[in-house]
């Protein structure tokens, strides 16, 4: 068997949530929102559209014609505003197959990246991509089978609803689960599911503990949750390894080294999400590790 069709990566290519916040204040980290691209035997799955997904893009030049499955939580601007920049899908021979749930107001994934490209907003619209985009509407909670790969959903707490994906391949498993908010009493059995027994679980921890309750400034009810629950979810399914995704804008490096060294007294296992971070199941021993926390290179 060949390395290609012997791999699980999980290569992070904008962690940052709301709004991308670029500068000497957020390098380390990356400033790029929501793009997690997995590579599962031969199969590519990407994992929302942020400003990540444009970075993405222009690696994937220098290996077409390129096929991917791409999955949305979502449609808020920081999960969506990369794709009309996403270079690959102008381009025709390249197969992209769009994942997204019906939102509240009956829109497909497809109607909600085809109205964001319509003008005032964009120059050029959606048609005028040449690849070959099948936009598919996810019914969550029903598995998805992508040969061997078996893509599990579940709603996620947010406001205009989100959803969450677990992949399953040969007896691994990578959770994400980003745009949720806990609940104050009990632990999302949604958020469990996903998350039971994972290799990796990726979560939104966009607050603190201090900010999501503070007084004056209450988070409560925003559709984030905090590092804390993180470690919450990740020791009652039983996850190997935790990683906290979907940073505020405002926290930068420094910040963000902080909550990780929390983090690990916490659950020792655990990393900080960062652009070019990643990671790879490594069988047959299950050893989880730390590729790579350096940023890819990248031809612009």
């Amino acid at each position: 068997m060949s390395s290609m069709q012997n791999q699980f990566t999980v290569h992070f290519w904008g962690v940052r949530g709301s709004i991308a916040s670029p500068g000497a204040e957020t390098v380390r980290y990356g400033g790029n929102t929501p793009c997690v691209e997995m590579r599962v035997g031969d199969s590519r799955l990407i994992f929302d559209g942020g400003t990540g997904l444009r970075v993405l893009g222009q690696t994937l030049l220098s290996q077409m014609p390129v096929k991917a499955h791409m999955f949305f939580t979502h449609s808020h601007w920081d999960h969506i505003q990369g794709f009309p920049f996403f270079v690959p899908a102008f381009i025709p021979g390249n197969c992209f197959h769009i994942y997204g749930a019906i939102a509240p107001n009956k829109a497909t994934i497809q109607q909600r990246l085809h109205d964001q490209m319509l003008h005032p907003n964009f120059p050029v619209p959606l048609q005028i991509m040449g690849a070959d985009l099948k936009f598919n509407d996810i019914e969550v909670g029903q598995p998805l089978e992508l040969g061997d790969i078996k893509v599990e959903t579940a709603l996620l707490n947010h406001p205009g609803e989100a959803i969450g994906y677990r992949v399953n391949w040969r007896g691994y498993s990578a959770a994400y689960v980003t745009d949720t908010e806990h609940f104050p009493d009990r632990l999302d059995e949604n958020v469990v599911y996903l998350a039971q027994d994972a290799d990796v679980l990726i979560y939104d921890a966009t607050y603190t503990d201090e900010e999501y309750y503070a007084e004056k400034s209450s988070k409560v009810g925003w559709g984030h949750s905090t590092w804390q629950e993180a470690v919450k979810v990740a020791k009652a399914a039983n996850v190997k390894k935790l990683v906290i995704f979907h940073h505020d804008p405002l926290h930068n490096d420094e910040f963000l080294d902080r909550v990780g060294e929390q983090v690990a007294q916490r659950f020792p296992n655990s990393l900080m999400a960062r652009e070019g971070l990643s990671l790879q199941l490594l069988p047959p021993d299950n050893d989880l590790s730390e590729a790579s926390v350096q940023a890819p290179q990248v031809s612009v």
